[in-house]
């Protein structure tokens, strides 16, 4: 479930890239939640995928 979470906020920010709207800022942390949770998931041993 995290995982999927995780994805859909990388792919909601390479949309916020490409689109490059006035929500960039927002984006940023989107990446930034999703790249934690998948640190967190690899820390926990759980597999990605």
């Amino acid at each position: 479930m995290l995982y999927t979470i995780a994805i859909v906020l990388v792919v909601l920010w390479v949309l916020g890239l490409v689109t490059s709207n006035m929500l960039s800022g927002f984006v940023h942390l989107l990446l930034v939640i999703a790249i934690v949770v998948i640190v967190i998931n690899i820390i926990r041993g759980r597999k990605l995928l």
